[in-house]
């Protein structure tokens, strides 16, 4: 174990790999999560780090987010697609100072995105470098998170905007969610203060609440199956198209101007146990053809599974969504948090993931 490991796991965490599963109550971290607020150890995210004199012109050349228009502190979802316009990755970017980005994305992406990005720097004066083990993240999320955020540092930062704590820094992302950067000699003080005012909760909590805030995360089954529009990218502020040319820009921009979208990103819940990402999703409508596929899923509070789960449009609508097979468990579709770009009206609040009981 590393000293933070060590560090947690003397507060009562219990492991899976490098995952905190829990702190002895998985029920009562859940109601935390949708009831109040809860601090998580995020080690599954790693962070790849982009730095030298040419890194903005490298990533604006090859992410769908516009990388000029981040000023130093500040975030964005982005995401790295293959030439045909299919997301390899989608990630938190950050930039820390003028020239350095840091990427924040699965931690089983990190190798095989690293050495594949690798290949097209060529030239340019860009450093790639595995930087996960150079700070460890920490998320704080919940109803309540903005409430606790406040009782430790003296100024919140507002959305993917970061302020100053001691050792790192602090940001905000969507869905009531923070996430702290500080350096390992750091962390344990600094959860020490969080946890004062949030409770220690396992990964999958977090994992729940970016399910809630409908933030899809493509994993190793998933990768170059899906434009980014497919997974809501574009709803989340993670696809520019004004900016210039990018890896698959090409395919991206020509589905959303002929308007030939068929697939969405749909929030879900399910009475089972919790779903793998890549499980196919069936109708009626389409026979034995699979209609959809699941990204992400994790425990709900009370019962059950939530998941965001991309489907066809269009099998969608009939409203009999099953996993895994025809006869599968029917999904029961919840309301997104935003409007998705092109639907009519607005979207409503999803009041029935986050006061579920």
């Amino acid at each position: 174990m590393t000293p933070w490991q060590e560090a947690l796991s003397q507060r009562g965490a219990s492991f899976d790999g490098v995952e905190i599963s829990g702190f002895g109550d998985p029920a009562g971290e859940l109601a935390a999560a949708r009831e109040a607020a809860v601090v998580c150890d995020l080690a599954p995210l790693a962070a790849l780090r982009v730095s030298g004199a040419d890194a903005e012109a490298f990533l604006q050349g090859q992410l769908t987010g516009d990388v000029t228009t981040l000023d130093d502190g500040a975030s964005q979802y982005s995401a790295w697609c293959s030439p045909k316009g299919r997301v390899l990755a989608n990630f938190l970017l950050r930039r820390s100072n003028g020239e350095t980005f840091e990427l924040i994305l699965p931690a089983p992406l990190l190798e095989p995105i690293h050495k594949r990005l690798g290949m097209f720097v060529l030239r340019a004066k860009v450093r790639l470098e595995d930087a996960s083990a150079a700070s460890v993240r920490i998320g704080i999320g919940g109803p309540e998170a903005a409430r606790a955020v406040a009782a430790v540092v003296a100024r919140a930062p507002s959305v993917h905007r970061s302020v100053p704590v001691d050792g790192g820094v602090l940001l905000q992302v969507n869905g009531a969610r923070f996430m702290a950067i500080v350096a390992p000699e750091r962390a344990a003080q600094l959860w020490h203060q969080f946890a004062a005012h949030a409770r220690p909760a396992g990964f999958s909590c977090w994992r729940w609440l970016l399910i809630c805030a409908g933030v899809a995360v493509i994993l190793p089954p998933t990768q170059d199956k899906l434009i980014p529009q497919a997974i809501n990218w574009d709803a989340v502020g993670g696809v520019s198209f004004q900016k210039g040319c990018y890896t698959g820009q090409e395919i991206v921009a020509r589905t959303q101007y002929l308007g030939r979208l068929k697939e969405r990103t749909l929030l879900a819940h399910t009475e089972v146990g919790v779903a793998r990402a890549g499980t196919p999703l069936f109708s009626e409508s389409f026979g034995d053809q699979s209609c959809g596929m699941v990204l992400n899923a994790a425990p709900a509070p009370g019962e059950g599974s939530d998941l965001l789960a991309v489907a066809q449009i269009a099998a969608a609508e009939k409203g009999e969504l099953r996993l895994a097979a025809l006869d599968g468990p029917l999904l029961s579709l919840r309301a997104l948090p935003y409007e998705l770009p092109g639907s009519s009206g607005s979207a409503r609040a999803h009041r029935s993931t986050l006061s579920r009981s």
